[in-house]
């Protein structure tokens, strides 16, 4: 549903080809090649007829015609032209799909990819534009693995970047010829030496032949810099189905610096969340268009706001933490929905707001100090607040359960950090996950089925940010616990409660680390 090139592109291949393997650069004519700066070509799974690629040397522009089912799931059918290469590296293209009849799939795709092998179930990479127009970064993480989807809120680019940096892969497009850009879609994968790169084509049906075209075709190495290259944080705001049977990730916002903790307006039609100590709010638009801009909520004289703020059940206040010029010190406020003046909630400072009771009545909350984390609860209106942990561990995340019958939250007091939950009164807390992993923000979902959880890899210590983590959902009928998506995150990513009222999809923050003059990818 969803979304620099360096001045002039590089001479076409008629004149020169680069060509390598690891490091070292080999030069020839592409004249003396079939297929250009490409090795061979091959059909990956089943195609019926046999799929064809061709190169046009005197424009440069190769042509594939593929049938194939799909790349979907965790087996791939496609037409695949390619080039075997290692280390890190890149991949540009002009990418079109050729016009369907009337019976074409939309969602025929024109792939640039980089794949482990060749078999049909192999980890890969892929920057997709469908029949439709829509754009797509997918990928599988093991030989095997069901695909994953990253998607777009933009029609079809004129050009798009496929790139490889360590285990990171990024996706870079230009519209409408202005330079590359990053698009804040980019995944954690790791190519064991030798892999393919190249160009693709798939129909979407089987025994149908469909045809895209790629111009000004460029595949080089990115060669590591002589000094140490700064780096720039960029902040994608996603939504993702939960249901495992539908991969789907959708990019809604992202641009430099730092968002943090998205949650859903009651309704389902808007995000919010904090950059920059202020509060923003934006469509969760998934249709055909531009990114939607967000736009600042109101908040009167507050500033300094943080990741901790959230929607009343009935949609009508919004929760944020922030200072006031007669308050310093972050403490707990509400406004109207819409934005207004700021009513002061908890006296004390460093108050963070965690969660409301469904009921609307009580605000849970917590307060660091000395090293450790406490929750507290507090009417809504305010009043005397009431502590429901001690002692000298961190207690944090607090989020309570669609019945309001168990709180719900992440402490050490056991040794390393798990789920636990408690009554609201901080009475008969028991454990809830028990594995290697530290974890962090449980929030169950609306309908009390399952709770989503942010995991890190074992030895992380701390509520760290842009690390490897993992967000995962935890059955809570059964406790088993299934992997939803990998990214870089941590703090930030999914501090507050962020179900949509659906129960069908979350949203979260990932983040990329770009060197800085690699912001539109510039090689």
């Amino acid at each position: 549903m969803h979304r620099k090139m360096r001045g002039a592109r590089l001479l076409a291949f008629s004149v020169l080809a680069f060509g390598f393997v690891g490091s070292r650069i080999a030069v020839a004519q592409a004249a003396s090649n079939s297929l250009g700066i490409f090795e061979n070509q091959s059909d990956v799974g089943r195609v019926m007829p046999p799929g064809a690629a061709t190169f046009d040397a005197a424009t440069g522009v190769y042509t594939i015609r593929s049938a194939g089912e799909d790349l979907w799931a965790d087996v791939d059918e496609f037409h695949f032209v390619w080039k075997k290469v290692s280390g890190d590296v890149s991949l540009t293209a002009d990418v079109k799909v050729a016009d369907g009849s009337a019976t074409s799939h939309p969602h025929r795709k024109a792939l640039l990819m980089f794949r482990q092998t060749l078999d049909s179930d192999a980890l890969f990479a892929v920057a997709a534009i469908h029949g439709s127009r829509e754009t797509a970064l997918q990928y599988r993480r093991a030989k095997g693995d069901m695909m994953q989807t990253i998607l777009f809120n933009i029609g079809a680019p004129q050009r798009m970047r496929l790139e490889k940096r360590g285990d990171t892969i990024t996706l870079f497009l230009s519209r409408h010829g202005e330079p590359l850009h990053q698009t804040g879609a980019s995944t954690k994968l790791h190519f064991d030496g030798t892999f393919y790169a190249g160009l693709g084509m798939c129909a979407r049906k089987k025994d149908t032949v469909e045809q895209a075209t790629f111009a000004h075709v460029e595949l080089q190495p990115l060669k590591p810099s002589a000094a140490p290259v700064p780096m720039e944080l960029f902040s994608t705001l996603h939504t993702i189905a939960v249901d495992p049977k539908v991969p789907m990730d959708f990019v809604i916002q992202t641009g430099k610096g730092q968002m943090e903790a998205p949650n859903w307006s009651r309704d389902g039609k808007t995000l919010i969340f904090d950059r920059a100590g202020k509060l923003w709010s934006v469509t969760a638009d998934e249709g055909e268009g531009e990114f939607s801009e967000a736009t600042p909520i109101e908040i009167g004289n507050a500033t300094d706001c943080t990741g901790s703020h959230g929607f009343s059940p009935d949609g009508k206040c919004l929760a944020m933490t922030c200072t006031t010029p007669n308050q310093p010190g972050r403490r707990i406020y509400i406004v109207p929905a819409t934005g207004g003046t700021p009513r002061l909630v908890t006296a004390n400072p460093d108050s963070y707001f965690h969660s409301w009771s469904r009921d609307g009545k009580t605000i849970l909350f917590t307060r660091p100090g000395k090293g450790a984390s406490s929750i507290y609860s507090i009417a809504a209106d305010g009043g005397q607040e009431t502590a429901l942990t001690s002692g000298t561990g961190i207690s944090d995340a607090p989020d309570y359960s669609s019945d309001d019958r168990w709180i719900y939250f992440n402490s050490d007091r056991a040794g390393g950090m798990q789920i636990w939950r408690m009554r609201p009164d901080g009475g008969d807390p028991e454990q809830v996950t028990f594995d290697e992993r530290p974890n962090w923000t449980p929030h169950p979902s609306p309908d009390g089925k399952s709770i989503l959880i942010l995991s890190y890899d074992k030895g992380v210590t701390g509520h760290a940010a842009n690390k490897d983590v993992t967000l995962r959902v935890l059955n809570v009928s059964g406790g088993e616990i299934r992997d939803l998506v990998q990214i870089v995150g941590g703090a930030g990513s999914d501090n507050m409660p962020n179900w949509a009222p659906d129960g069908a999809h979350l949203a979260y923050v990932s983040y990329q680390f770009l060197p800085a003059e690699d912001e539109g990818s510039t090689q």
